[in-house]
Order: structure tokens, then sequence, then C-alpha cells
């Protein structure tokens, strides 16, 4: 049997692959499951951070409202 492969068998190689774009691709793969650790660690929607800020105003508006009158 010789070296090289023969008509029939080159089904079987590897396939050639650009090591940059091979590199590159892994690299965003990795910064894509960074990106989506930190968005479902510290990620909240428009409506949980609007929540937030209004019961903050009203917890404001209540410490306000017992304040006392500096004229008393």
């Amino acid at each position: 049997m010789d070296e090289w492969p023969q008509a029939g068998m080159l089904g079987t190689m590897s396939k050639v692959i650009n090591l940059n774009k091979a590199r590159k691709q892994k690299a965003r793969a990795a910064k894509r499951e960074q990106a989506d650790q930190n968005a479902a660690r510290h990620g909240r929607s428009k409506a949980d951070r609007a929540l937030d800020a209004a019961r903050s105003d009203k917890a404001l508006q209540d410490h306000e409202a017992h304040r006392r009158d500096e004229d008393e």
C-alpha cells in the first residue's frame, strides 16, 4: 500500500482550517460566554430598574413626610 491516499479515501482526511480564524472564533465564543454570565448575574430589565427607582422615591417621600418643621 502506498503512502498517498487514493481517490476513494479523500473523504477521510482532516479539514484544512485557518488557524487565525479558529483562534478568533474561540476568543469570540469565550467573550460571548462571559457576557452571558455577566448579563445573568448583573442584568436587570428596565421594568425592574423602574420599579426599584419608584420604591426608592416613595421611601424617600415617606421619610421626608415625617420630618419636623424647623419653626417648632
